[in-house]
Order: C-alpha cells, then structure tokens, then sequence
C-alpha cells in the first residue's frame, strides 16, 4: 500500500521526498508509521519500474530533487485502484489507502465496483471470536474487553456500510466541507 500512496499523491503534483513522506505519514497514522528506511527503497523501486521519475530541483538546494508520476506510473496506479487484492479489501488501513485515492479512477462504475466489493465484505456474517464456525456477536461474549472490541467494530462498521449504501445508491459523495472523523484503527467487521 505504500507503493500505492506514493504513487497516488504523485498523481496529484509533483512533490520532494520530504513533502512526500509527510503526507504517506498522515494518511497512515500512528499506526503504520513510514520510516525513511521503508520510504526510500519504495522510491527507488518505482523509480527502477519506471513508474516515478526523479528531476533535479536546484531551487531546493544542492542534491535536492522532486518526484514526478510518469505515464506507465499512472496506469499502473489505476490499475492497483481497478484492481485491489482481496486483503486490501478486508484490511482496514489498506482500504482507506485506496479510498484515499479512489477518486483518481475516472470511472464512476469502475469506482462503484470496488465500493461494492468492500461492502459485501463487510455484510458477511464475522467476528474475531467464535463458538465453532459460529460467529459471536458482543452479547455473547462475557468479557469486557472482548465484547468492548466488538462493539466498537459493530459501530465502525455500520457507520462505513451507511456510507456506502449512500454512495452507491446515488445520493453518494459529499462535498470538501465534509471533516473526517477520528482515526480508527480497529476491525470492522461486524459481530
């Protein structure tokens, strides 16, 4: 997914690899902090595929350059947004990486389609603690902890399937005045 990110801000203008990583950082949260370490390499593998390229930018000073999304880059972004794996799906950090940019996608069928495969994800029936092949809902579970994350799960999922209902049904995307919410990072499934 940090491929994916990289490659959907590029879309959006070209940027240096400082301004680049501050935005992958708050897209990703605390919980999946970007290192220069694990940014860097995804930067030069990009760059070897021919998906970004780097130009000089002396404006920044010696050294400094800015990134910029080549053609090849741009189909294989779209093509990673068409396309998702099914983990991408099903994860709820990844998801948002592609709902970041799912946008790019210029067809809004295109875009629906993996809308929809996200919320008959999360209609299945699911938990993260079962009696057999049963799913437990909260009510069953006598730990406070544990019936605590699946409640928190019910909710974030109800509230992303409202949504997509939403769109999906055509009264969909909202305008920029729209603000996030608070950043989740829990399953969200319901139980």
């Amino acid at each position: 997914m940090l491929e994916l990110a990289i490659l959907g801000f590029l879309a959006e203008g070209p940027l240096p690899g400082h301004e680049l990583r501050r935005r992958i950082t708050h897209l990703t949260g605390y919980s999946r902090p970007v290192s220069d370490g694990t940014l860097y390499p995804a930067i030069n593998r990009l760059t070897r595929a021919g998906l970004i390229e780097r130009r000089p930018a002396p404006q920044a000073g010696g050294g400094r350059y800015v990134l910029n999304l080549t053609a090849q880059g741009r189909e294989d972004m779209l093509r990673r947004l068409r396309e998702p794996a099914e983990h991408e799906i099903t994860d709820f950090s990844r998801w948002f990486t592609i709902l970041a940019f799912l946008s790019l996608l210029p067809d809004s069928a295109e875009q629906n389609a993996v809308l929809r495969r996200r919320l008959d994800f999360l209609e299945a029936p699911a938990s993260f603690f079962y009696d057999g092949d049963t799913p437990l809902r909260a009510e069953q579970v006598s730990d406070p902890y544990r019936r605590g994350m699946l409640l928190t799960a019910r909710a974030i999922s109800r509230a992303e399937r409202a949504w997509l209902h939403e769109v999906l049904d055509g009264d969909g995307i909202r305008g920029a005045d729209e603000q996030p919410g608070p950043r989740t990072h829990t399953r969200d499934r319901k139980d």
